[in-house]
């Protein structure tokens, strides 16, 4: 199927459906104090973020056959459906077990809505106009998490229980996607594309995860301490959030301008510049003490993530045989979420906020030079571009 036969509203809809995995968590961080208290969890509210995050890492083999059992489309709208269920039921739940045990599940559809939703755009648009797509994917990401930021800072004003009513948005992309996203043709039984299966692709995508649960671990570890600096330095909770909004709508920026960023340096070129832009935001934060510190910091750490987490994405899907993209999806799925979870524990090094920035900063700077290191190795051999396709396999 030609990507130009693809409705608008299907469009918008597979678009609309990325929104939801960063939505999983955020909707409650408003009104964490009070909705931990009313749940009976007040002692581990940051649990109730964190713990979806876990469930999509340790359900993604399970998605992963799921899909392959019933098809893109067909698992897309499961799990729309469970993820509006598991989600809005939260608020009639009362205890840590009975709540962590839904936040935890709630993390199986997280998996399945990221993986079918991207491998439904994977299999209804090809070449430079899937790339497109998935750079208006993870604009769409950010664009949510300050949509459903904002909405549940609202909610949350009105009453503990309504930021719950957000996750029944996904029955709404349930009802568009049933009737506007089309059902792919079945994949053939071939390499990437049709092409003949090229050597070595397990090793090129262990190599993208790794880089796209790098780029998760630093990116949200600033996410996790910043509030905590700015706290110190006498900011309040609504200015908190809106240098976090910014540094959203900056990674929607980069997400938009990714794909001439991978025309001009390449992937792994772009790749160790996102990692460059983390460290550089990390080393700000780390000596910020005035606003004009703190807005460049969140410039930076906003492009590293636009430039980084949809570009992985997009690795992924083409150094993918067509049997096995879907599992491929669900895998980095687990990457990206998994990365997620582990920078809670950047919290726990020893030292002040200064030295957790500068910590991940140095560890961004091993991404950049772990990331750009493929490219530099194929100059002495006279490549002097990389093709931003079906390379790196």
């Amino acid at each position: 199927m030609s990507s130009r036969s693809i409705s608008k509203t299907a469009t918008c809809t597979l678009l609309s459906v990325a929104s939801l995995t960063i939505m999983v968590g955020c909707v409650l961080v408003p009104g964490l104090p009070s909705i931990a208290a009313r749940l009976g969890v007040a002692d581990a509210a940051s649990w109730l973020v964190t713990l979806p995050s876990l469930g999509v890492v340790l359900s993604g083999p399970f998605a992963a056959m799921l899909m392959q059992r019933l098809g893109l489309h067909r698992s897309l709208l499961a799990g729309l459906f469970l993820y509006g269920l598991l989600g809005v039921s939260g608020m009639f739940l009362h205890g840590h077990l009975a709540v962590f045990a839904n936040r935890f599940l709630l993390g199986a559809p997280t998996a399945l809505v990221m993986a079918s939703g991207t491998g439904l755009i994977s299999a209804l648009f090809s070449g430079q106009a899937r790339l497109r797509m998935i750079a208006r994917q993870g604009m769409t990401i950010e664009l949510g998490g300050v949509l459903f930021l904002a909405l549940g800072g609202l909610l949350a004003t009105a009453g503990w229980r309504y930021p719950f009513l957000l996750y029944l948005a996904s029955w709404v992309l349930l009802a568009c996607a049933w009737r506007c996203v089309p059902a792919p043709a079945p994949a053939p039984d071939a390499g990437m594309d049709g092409a003949p299966p090229a050597p070595g692709p397990s090793r090129a995508l262990l190599f993208v995860h790794a880089l796209a649960a790098l780029s998760m671990t630093v990116f949200f570890a600033a996410i996790i301490i910043l509030p905590l600096r700015l706290q110190q330095l006498g900011w309040s909770e609504d200015r908190a959030g809106y240098l976090l909004s910014f540094v959203s709508l900056v990674a929607v920026a980069a997400a938009w301008l990714m794909p001439q960023a991978v025309r001009r340096l390449h992937e792994h070129g772009t790749l160790g510049a996102a990692f460059a832009c983390y460290a550089l935001a990390h080393l700000l934060f780390a000596g910020a003490a005035a606003l004009p510190m703190l807005l460049a910091g969140a410039v930076a750490l906003g492009m590293g993530f636009g430039l980084s987490v949809p570009l992985c994405t997009h690795m992924t899907v083409e150094r993918s045989h067509l049997p096995s993209r879907n599992r491929n999806l669900a895998y980095l799925s687990m990457a990206i979420f998994g990365g997620q979870f582990l920078s809670s524990f950047m919290t726990y090094l020893p030292g002040s906020h200064a030295t957790m920035f500068a910590a991940t900063a140095a560890l961004a700077l091993l991404g950049a030079a772990v990331a750009a290191a493929p490219l530099l190795r194929r100059r002495p051999a006279g490549t002097t571009a990389v093709s931003t396709t079906h390379t790196e396999r």
